[in-house]
C-alpha cells in the first residue's frame, strides 16, 4: 500500500513539538537527502538527539525509522541523480578528518540492520536452492557486478554449473534452455538496473528458482523472487555501500559450503593440488 508521508507529516504538524516540526521542515525541503539518512546521520544534521528521530517515525504512525524511510524511499530514490548524491555527501560528511570514521560507521549500521532484518528461514531456503540447483545463474549490473563476481567465483568451487550473466546482449544466450530445476540468482540496489530486472523476470516465466538480493521490499526484483534476501545498501554518497550485501553473500557461500562439505571436500583437495602445481600463490 502507497502512503504519503508529505501528507502525514503536513497533516500532524498543529500537534508537533518544537523537535519534531524541525524534522518535518528538513525533510519536507530536502527529501531526497533523507531517503538515504540512517538516524544518526538525520539527527546530526537536524541538531536533535537520535532518540529524538526515532520518536518521531513512530509519532507519525510507522513502526520506526526503517519503515518511514523506505516510504521516503519509494517516492524519491529512483529519481535521484549520482550529481545529486555528490552533493549530498558534502553536507552529510563534511570536510574534516573527524568526519571519516562516518562513512566507517554506515557501513557497521548496515551490517546491523541487515541482521536484524535477516529472515532465517528464507536464508536457508535459498542454500537449499543452490544445492539442488541444475545451473546456477547470477544475474547483475554495473557496480553490482562486483558482488556477482565475488559470489560466482566462490559458488563455482562448489557447484559444478555457475554462469555470470552481467550483459544481457552478450549473455541472453545461455538463457536458452532454462528449466524448472535451473536457479536465478538476482544482484540489484537502488537503482536498479533494468536489465537485471528484465532477466530475472523471464527466469519467472520460465519456471526457474529466483533468488532476490537487493535492498528492499520494494525493489522490482520482488515480485519475481521465490526467495528474498534484503541488505541494506544506502549511505548520503555517490556511491552504494556493499559491505552489508557482501557480507550477506558471504554467509550464503559459508553455509552452502557447509551443507555440501562431503563432495566439496575432496574438489577443494584437487583444487589445491593444481595450485600447488602451477605455484598459484606467493
Amino acid at each position: 500500500m502507497d502512503i504519503n508521508v508529505y501528507k502525514i507529516i503536513y497533516e500532524k504538524m498543529p500537534e508537533m513539538s518544537k523537535s519534531y516540526k524541525k524534522i518535518s521542515q528538513y525533510i519536507l525541503k530536502k527529501p531526497n537527502e533523507v531517503s538515504f539518512l540512517n538516524v544518526g546521520q538525520l539527527a546530526k544534521v537536524v541538531n536533535v538527539s537520535d532518540a529524538t528521530v526515532v520518536r518521531f517515525a513512530v509519532f507519525l504512525g510507522f513502526s520506526g525509522y526503517p519503515e518511514f524511510q523506505e516510504h521516503i524511499q519509494a517516492s524519491v530514490q529512483q529519481k535521484l541523480t549520482t550529481t545529486e548524491r555528490l552533493q549530498m555527501s558534502d553536507e552529510v560528511y563534511g570536510q574534516e578528518d573527524q568526519d571519516i570514521p562516518n562513512v566507517l560507521s554506515g557501513d557497521i549500521e548496515n551490517i546491523q540492520m541487515t541482521m536484524k532484518n535477516l529472515n532465517i528461514k528464507d536464508f536457508r531456503k535459498a542454500t537449499g536452492y543452490l544445492l539442488k540447483a541444475r545451473n546456477v545463474y547470477i544475474v547483475a549490473n554495473r557496480s553490482a557486478a562486483a558482488l556477482g563476481l565475488f559470489m560466482h567465483y566462490y559458488l563455482e568451487k562448489m557447484v559444478d554449473q555457475v554462469k555470470m550473466l552481467d550483459s544481457i546482449e552478450k549473455d541472453a544466450d545461455l538463457l536458452y534452455d532454462l528449466r524448472e530445476e535451473d536457479l536465478v540468482i538476482g544482484i540489484s540496489y537502488s537503482r536498479y538496473t533494468k536489465s537485471t530486472v528484465d532477466i530475472f523476470s523471464y527466469a519467472k516465466e520460465k519456471g526457474a528458482m529466483t533468488i532476490a538480493l537487493t535492498d528492499g521490499m520494494l525493489s522490482p526484483l520482488i515480485q519475481y523472487a521465490d526467495v528474498t534476501l534484503t541488505a541494506e545498501s544506502q549511505m548520503p554518497a555517490f556511491i552504494d555501500s556493499f559491505v552489508a550485501p557482501l557480507s550477506l553473500i558471504n554467509a550464503l557461500i559459508i553455509y552452502t559450503a557447509k551443507e555440501k562439505k562431503d563432495g566439496f571436500n575432496e574438489k577443494l583437495n584437487k583444487l589445491d593440488d593444481v595450485w600447488d602445481r602451477f605455484d598459484v600463490f606467493y
